[in-house]
């Protein structure tokens, strides 16, 4: 990543948790947004739990930013529904998620480190 890249990136930190697990749920596949909430909702086991003004207040937010643009690329016609959107990460939205991943990585050191929290074997 070049540093005006990653500047750029980083100028977006720290993401929410919303934004940051949208991130997550579209960075191996594109995804409606009801397919969003329940991929959030299955990968956190429940912890983060969107609702349907939250998660379209940050996809509109995350378009606006170039982090994610809606995907041209529609299912099999037997499970498509026109009127779902589907969405996919941008290349800028995978450079500030990598960013904010190693963020908390390194807060996460941190809190280790000041004994916040017992390493786990």
């Amino acid at each position: 990543m070049t540093s005006s890249n990653h500047s750029q990136a980083e100028d977006l930190l720290p993401l929410s948790i919303p934004v940051f697990q949208i991130l997550i749920s579209l960075s191996d596949r594109d995804l409606h947004g009801y397919a969003l909430i329940g991929d959030i909702r299955q990968h956190t086991d429940g912890e983060v739990n969107l609702s349907t003004s939250t998660l379209y207040g940050a996809i509109k937010r995350m378009m606006r930013d170039r982090l994610i643009q809606k995907s041209a690329i529609r299912p099999a016609p037997e499970s498509n529904d026109e009127r779902r959107r589907y969405y996919r990460i941008t290349d800028l939205g995978r450079k500030v998620a990598h960013c904010e991943a190693r963020r908390i990585q390194r807060l996460a050191e941190l809190v280790r480190d000041k004994q916040f929290v017992t390493p786990t074997p």
